[in-house]
């Protein structure tokens, strides 16, 4: 195994931020993983796991040891007529997998295709769109318990998903390193979920009344091929903002003074899109120096240059948060991890 010293992540985070590590090396296996961390030598820096760099911030060198868990290998094990369990080790890419399952005919991952980043970190962020997320379909996952490097099972119970997170972001954050994740997808009797954002009418103008999940697979690819940029043409993390839940009291306050906001009731919240809040202060297509809210979607932050620190990045998406403040009373939480 490898370990080189100053080495450059501006390939290996989504942003394109020229950042360095101390240290650096690729795993390829839980042998490999097991063996750097019980290196006396690199126990005493700080460490950080990378996935596909796509949920991550750098806002300076990384002064410790960055270890990207390239995990390969895809397995299937039929449970009966409807249902197929299929694990992925945590390297796969994401979209590929998904990809992966629509060529075999299982469904359950349509509606999250094309999204960035690779299969081990998506139930750290209980990733999720267009009315579906990891949790619908997630069974379990493995992981290593960085303390006693033991390989550990974590059920659905006990990641405690909530939006766009789980226990791997809250208490547990740190502890424990993902190797594979299993979910359970259906083989013939398919769940459509077309009725969340702009599917339905993606699916009228491909001509198609009764989709198929491949189908509502590329009705998804399109949407968001339309309206997000590419991270390989254009430095981005995809959403940089959670969708803010307000309670009633406060969202029949706002909406007194703009009745067109978009809402979506949850019980006693209610959930304001973040995109239509950043719009309305004015900052869809805004570009300070090297940094731009894109001019499609204002959820996400591009490094409109290539030459953007993530300094310039993380300031910037202050300043959205405290524009929004200021006009809404609302405050946003940023959905990429900040390092």
């Amino acid at each position: 195994m490898n370990i080189q010293e100053n080495y450059s992540l501006k390939n290996h985070n989504t942003f394109g931020v020229e950042v360095s590590a101390k240290y650096f090396a690729e795993i390829k296996s839980l042998d490999q993983l097991t063996q750097i961390l019980r290196n006396t030598s690199v126990q005493k820096f700080k460490m950080l796991f990378l996935g596909g760099g796509s949920n991550v911030l750098f806002t300076q060198d990384f002064d410790g040891v960055v270890l990207q868990l390239n995990l390969k290998g895809i397995s299937e094990k039929i449970i009966n007529d409807n249902e197929v369990l299929v694990t992925s080790q945590a390297g796969e890419n994401w979209h590929e997998f998904v990809q992966f399952c629509l060529d075999k005919d299982y469904g359950g991952l349509e509606n999250l295709s094309l999204i960035p980043g690779n299969v081990g970190t998506s139930p750290m962020q209980n990733i999720g769109a267009y009315g579906t997320e990891i949790k619908d379909t997630f069974i379990s996952c493995k992981v290593l318990n960085l303390e006693t490097l033991v390989v550990e099972e974590f059920n659905h119970e006990k990641c405690n998903f909530g939006y766009r997170e789980s226990i791997f972001k809250r208490e547990a954050k740190g502890k424990y390193v993902i190797l594979e994740v299993t979910f359970k997808l259906t083989r013939k009797d398919h769940l459509i979920k077309t009725e969340y954002g702009a599917i339905q009418s993606e699916l009228k103008n491909l001509g198609i009344e009764n989709p198929t999940i491949q189908e509502v697979s590329e009705a998804v690819i399109n949407i968001r091929q339309s309206k997000l940029p590419d991270p390989k043409v254009i430095g981005n993390a995809g959403s940089f903002f959670k969708n803010p839940s307000i309670p009633i009291t406060q969202f029949l306050e706002v909406q007194k003074r703009d009745p067109e906001m978009p809402n979506y009731p949850q019980g006693d919240l209610v959930k304001v899109p973040a995109g239509w809040l950043i719009e309305q202060c004015g900052w869809k297509g805004k570009q300070i120096g090297n940094v731009a809210s894109h001019e499609l979607q204002s959820l996400v932050i591009v490094n409109k240059t290539g030459l953007a620190s993530g300094k310039e990045i993380y300031d910037f998406s202050s300043m959205i948060i405290e524009s929004v403040k200021e006009k809404f009373g609302i405050e946003l939480e940023r959905e990429v991890n900040i390092i």
